[in-house]
């Protein structure tokens, strides 16, 4: 029998790609076993979790810090599980502050890692290309402009595609959309997504809402919530103050509600790709600690955060960051986006060039392969 094998996905977006692999392992490699770090998605696809992603999911250094025994334990945890099973290999995915730390121990042990989802080095961070070196097997990349990037470091990398390709789909369109929840045709729609990890909850929620509000009173519109599969619904309703607009939580069709929206609103992340790939004009945010802001700036090189405006190589899409992100200029852009037709058009036609420089590559199907290859080897 095979060596199980390692998984490690510190968030939801991971958590997904991770599991669209271990399904597939099941042609690939029968009779794999799996355990590690993930939710419900890779608990379903057959993953043994052993911590949950939740636990893993803080972003900051104030929240790192006041998490760090938490994730002390979960490392050390995961460390013991290794000694005692010792796997074939190892698929990290992305989560590097974590997973670049356990790739170092898993190589120590002597086992091989695939690492799926680069860091974003060519953001900020760089140093991280030594590490990588080091400890890494081979990175399974999913934008084509890193290839040169581990190319030039002697990295073994390879540009496996964008996962999302598989997952965004629509299984029906807005007029059932809104029949389904119990929409207005007449009334403009509003689909929010304020993130997937409760520290974006904290920080985002209270300037949403009133944006939400200042919007409702310029437009009859309606608002949905997209709420993070595996984040707790009562923080997110708690998040929402008394006395503001009515908003519905969906706790499920999340691309059929971003497909149907007039304009979203979204917390920078994998949900602005997913936005441009269904065509939804949006508008970008994100928030984090003043602490971990000011620390943390001085180490990126580039302009924009939201990735589709890095892949643009312009800004396409308004971004509200940190002291930007007011509700008033919320309520502008999103008004902006709302009432401008020219604006909409030229944001939609962006969006289909860059879903054209993607390519077409199944993401999934080229991670299995190269972690079918590196277990069979490892076996050997």
């Amino acid at each position: 029998m095979m060596r199980p094998i390692l998984i490690v996905a510190g968030e939801k977006s991971g958590e997904n790609y991770g599991a669209a692999v271990v399904r597939r392992c099941a042609a690939e490699l029968p009779g794999a076993r799996f355990f590690g770090i993930g939710g419900t998605a890779m608990a379903e696809a057959g993953v043994e979790i052993l911590y949950p992603m939740e636990d893993l999911a803080v972003v900051g250094l104030a929240e790192v810090v006041a998490h760090l025994p938490r994730i002390r334990r979960i490392f050390r945890g995961i460390r013991d599980q290794v000694k005692a099973r010792m796997p074939a290999a190892a698929l990290l995915i992305d989560s590097p502050d974590f997973n670049l730390r356990l790739a170092k121990r898993l190589k120590a042990l002597g086992v091989p890692v695939l690492y799926y989802i680069s860091p974003t080095v060519w953001a900020w961070r760089k140093g991280r290309l030594s590490t990588i070196k080091k400890a890494v097997r081979k990175m399974c990349l999913i934008f084509p402009f890193e290839e040169k990037i581990y190319a030039d470091a002697g990295i073994p990398a390879r540009f496996v595609g964008h996962p999302l390709f598989e997952r965004v789909r629509t299984a029906f369109g807005r007029e059932e959309f809104f029949r389904k929840y119990g929409l207005d045709p007449s009334r403009k729609l509003i689909a929010v997504m304020p993130g997937s990890r409760r520290s974006e909850i904290r920080f985002h929620m209270s300037v949403l809402a009133d944006a939400l509000a200042r919007i409702r009173d310029r437009v009859p519109c309606q608002f949905v919530l997209i709420q993070a599969q595996d984040l707790d619904a009562r923080a997110v309703r708690e998040a929402l103050p008394a006395g503001g607009p009515e908003v519905a939580i969906l706790d499920r069709d999340a691309y059929e509600a971003m497909a149907a929206a007039d304009v979203v609103l979204s917390a920078c992340g994998t949900a602005n790709l997913e936005a441009a790939l269904l065509g939804a004009p949006f508008v970008a945010f994100y928030r984090i600690s003043r602490l971990t802001y000011a620390l943390g700036r001085r180490f990126v090189r580039i302009g924009d955060y939201s990735i589709v405006n890095i892949l643009a190589g312009t800004r396409i899409v308004p971004e509200l960051v940190q002291k930007d992100f007011t509700a008033e200029n919320v309520a502008r852009e999103g008004l902006r986006l709302l009432e401008s037709a020219p604006d909409r058009a030229e944001m939609i036609a962006r969006f289909k060039e860059i879903r054209r420089s993607l390519g077409d590559e199944p993401a999934s199907a080229n991670v299995t392969a190269e972690l079918s290859a590196l277990a069979r080897t490892s076996a050997l």
